[in-house]
């Protein structure tokens, strides 16, 4: 059997069912990017998307809903300075892509920016990668074997305990093809597979209820649910639910707080991570602006944001302008090293682009996003970070959250956590708050982990009214004088 070389066979993938069935080909992309370039115009690309999802949810012991859906479309981008003008058309046709072209051609006609050298006509084949199997996960359980999925996830959190007296599961899975095609050159697609379970359960013990969460998932098959990681989720959370009913009001004040590893990264994302993105540092928006080469973070807080992670919910063969995604250091033990960078706000900038331009959907623009940020590991013992607190807080999952970038103030709220009393955990704790700014935050960083872990694969972040799937991680953390709000 020969091998297929992996970026040949989804620029196969994508023509297939982007272009061919539309009768255009890459001549016609050409001549759509041609008619974009002109004076005053700076950049232009195509990106052509193909999605299709499937979601199932059971409740009450059956499956009560399905969902089946296919999208599919271009956007058209052009762009002067930085000013963008851009359009998107659900019709593949040359004319609908021809309209588009003239539509955001008319941004040149105001003039101003730097005709920029983008090698037009050259053509270039992104780089190969393959950070995952190019297959369609919806094909990897017919119909039966998802409800049945669903259907022993709810038996099996049922059984763990009699307490459990609910049980809700969610099974979703997605086939996402694209195509960039830039005026430099550039063509590029990626075929991204992305699964999710989810499972919460209420249990319920006299007149008092408390609910537990747990799941993951990633770019893989349906396959990759197999029992024992079943057997995972249930217990995870079945265990959050039956703790989380022994739990008493949390302390309020200011305290050492111990971070537990995995999901807690989302902290770093929210307070640290979108502070990064490029966007708001050119705009001077953020708190960490016009500080590469300083120190924001304590020595030995290290953080990372990802794309080449194999498998990985928020990793990408290219991001959605056709760069290969990086290994990119923001944070090196405390000093601020970079920024996420998209092309538009790295070309202002007057630096590489760091391969992190993602959108949504072929509707949306392309942002400075995350993928998989996370911090690395020091040289602690887990248990030894939390023998060193007298009296503190442990939190080892966080529900929703809230920043400011500009200041970098953080609201969060921890879903799980325990009362540290004389190194150990004395009780679980309900409704504690943690409340900070993330600059400051990183610098109260003492102790660090060396148990990395990176979260389950549920991560989704917003920004701009845009939604992308993310990864988050962290080692166990200790931080000194965080102020926590609680309810005793």
């Amino acid at each position: 059997m020969i091998a297929v070389e992996p970026t040949l066979q989804r620029l196969a993938t994508a023509r297939s069912l982007l272009l061919d069935p539309y009768g255009l080909d890459e001549s016609h992309l050409r001549r759509a990017l041609a008619r974009i370039m002109g004076p005053g115009v700076d950049d232009a690309d195509l990106y052509f998307q193909y999605t299709r999802s499937e979601g199932w949810s059971l409740e009450e012991g059956i499956v009560k809903t399905g969902s089946f859906s296919i999208d599919q479309g271009v956007g058209v981008r052009a762009v002067s300075g930085d000013k963008t003008a851009f359009a998107y058309s659900d019709d593949l046709s040359w004319a609908a892509l021809r309209e588009a072209a003239d539509s955001v051609r008319a941004i040149g006609r105001q003039g101003g920016a730097q005709r920029a050298d983008l090698r037009r006509g050259r053509r270039r084949v992104a780089p190969s990668r393959a950070l995952y199997e190019p297959h369609d996960p919806i094909g990897t359980l017919d119909s039966a074997a998802k409800v049945a999925l669903l259907e022993k996830v709810e038996r099996l959190a049922r059984a763990r305990d009699p307490r459990i007296v609910q049980v809700m599961a969610g099974l979703a899975a997605e086939y996402d093809v694209v195509l960039v095609a830039r005026a430099d050159g550039v063509l590029a697609a990626d075929v991204r597979p992305l699964v999710r379970l989810s499972l919460t359960v209420i249990a319920q013990q006299g007149q008092r209820r408390e609910v537990g969460s747990s799941g993951g998932g990633g770019r893989w098959g349906l396959a990759r649910f197999d029992d024992a990681l079943l057997e995972h989720y249930v217990d995870e959370a079945v265990q959050a639910a039956l703790t989380n009913l022994e739990s008493r009001p949390a302390p309020a004040g200011e305290m050492t707080v111990v971070l537990g590893p995995g999901w807690p990264g989302v902290l770093l994302h929210e307070a640290v991570g979108h502070g990064l993105e490029g966007d708001f540092n050119r705009k001077g928006s953020s708190a960490f602006a016009g500080r590469i080469g300083q120190r924001v973070a304590a020595k030995g807080v290290t953080v990372l944001d990802d794309g080449t992670l194999e498998g990985r919910r928020g990793s990408l063969n290219i991001d959605d302008e056709g760069h290969p995604t990086q290994r990119n250091v923001l944070i090196e033990d405390g000093i601020l090293r970079g920024y996420l960078q998209d092309r538009l706000n790295a070309r202002l900038m007057g630096v590489p682009c760091t391969g992190n331009g993602r959108r949504e959907s072929y509707a949306h623009l392309p942002l400075p996003r995350m993928t998989n940020t996370y911090m690395l590991a020091g040289e602690h013992d887990p248990q030894e970070i939390i023998a060193s607190v007298r009296r503190g807080l442990y939190a080892t999952h966080f529900g929703g959250g809230q920043v400011d970038i500009t200041s970098g103030k953080f609201v969060f709220s921890a879903s799980s956590a325990w009362w540290i009393e004389d190194g150990k955990l004395a009780y679980p704790v309900k409704g504690a708050t943690l409340i900070g700014n993330g600059p400051d935050a990183l610098k109260r960083v003492r102790m660090i982990g060396r148990d990395l872990q990176l979260d389950a694969g549920v991560g989704t972040c917003g920004k701009d009214g845009q939604s992308v799937p993310v990864g988050v991680g962290q080692p166990t953390l200790r931080l000194d004088g965080l102020t926590v709000g609680g309810t005793a």
